[in-house]
């Protein structure tokens, strides 16, 4: 990977792993999801106007197909993730759903498929899983109550949830910037554009907690929409200088900040099981990459 592509990844990790705290952060739902695509639309509206609104008025349907695709399956994407930062805790649902990805590509390869898997592929996915155990809690998982045992539960569900979908949406957004030519930047700023009609009318129909979710959450709101849109733009950026297969796995490098700022920020338990855990991932992300 140039290093250019490589410094571009690693500070897009820093900066998803910051946004996700935020969310985590502010436990909020689809008034949060609304806001912060909305956010995206105004702060993000000179750029988008000044790369040239021309290029986007010769867009064909394929190209805006590629667009609507994008924003729907990121819009199911926001929801799993809020909805598993309420459930549970950051250091398990974001360390799951980054790994969850490639781990449920090789799995079905296989019984799908029918490819023979390598040796380095079936280290992934036991480092993917050993991951996931250690996340959980490590030889503690044993010995929780059973409503701890539960909320961990819930976060490796909808972290698996979230997994599925961030593997369909790089697929998607990696094809449309390495093989269509889209610009990262139009790309995901009219993907969050789309968003809104989707997100507006269930917001308008709760017009008290819009008010409400509005006073208290437009600071995060605020940050996720000029970090998450920065972060996903420099990936974007680095799929067109490196392979696909080489970025993907080393955006995971985000698990490892989760799981430091999701301790030291959250005060989240089990720190040095989950800071085990995501490495744990991380290396399983990579072996399934090079496999």
């Amino acid at each position: 990977m140039p290093p250019l592509a490589l410094a571009l990844v690693i500070t897009a990790a820093l900066l998803h792993a910051l946004w996700n705290v935020v969310a985590k952060h502010a436990g909020g739902g689809a008034h949060l999801q609304m806001m912060s695509a909305l956010g995206v639309v105004v702060l993000w509206a000179p750029v988008a106007a000044w790369l040239g609104w021309h290029t986007v008025l010769d867009w064909d349907a394929l190209r805006w197909g590629l667009v609507l695709a994008s924003a729907v399956v990121h819009l199911v994407y926001f929801r799993c993730l809020l909805r598993g930062y309420r459930e549970s805790d950051l250091t398990v649902v974001y360390p799951v759903a980054r790994g969850s990805g490639p781990l449920i590509t090789c799995i079905a390869a296989v019984f799908v498929l029918g490819e023979r898997p390598s040796a380095a592929s079936i280290a992934g996915v036991l480092a993917v899983c050993s991951g996931i155990v250690l996340i959980a809690g490590g030889p503690k998982l044993w010995r929780r109550g059973s409503k701890d045992l539960h909320r961990v539960r819930l976060g490796i569900v909808w972290g698996a949830a979230t997994g599925a979908l961030i593997a369909a949406y790089t697929v998607i957004d990696g094809y449309a910037v390495k093989v269509v030519l889209m610009s990262p930047i139009l790309l995901d700023y009219f993907a969050n554009l789309l968003r809104l009609p989707f997100l507006l009318p269930e917001a308008l129909r709760d017009r008290p907690g819009l008010v409400a979710a509005a006073r208290t959450q437009w600071p995060h709101a605020l940050a996720i929409a000029t970090l998450a849109p920065l972060g996903y733009v420099l990936v974007l950026y680095a799929m067109t200088m490196a392979p696909l297969s080489h970025v993907a796995p080393a955006r995971e490098l985000s698990m490892l900040f989760v799981a430091l700022l999701g301790g030291r920020l959250l005060g989240e338990g089990d720190p040095g099981w989950r800071l085990a855990g995501a490495a744990c991932m991380a290396t399983g992300v990579v072996c399934l990459a090079v496999a």
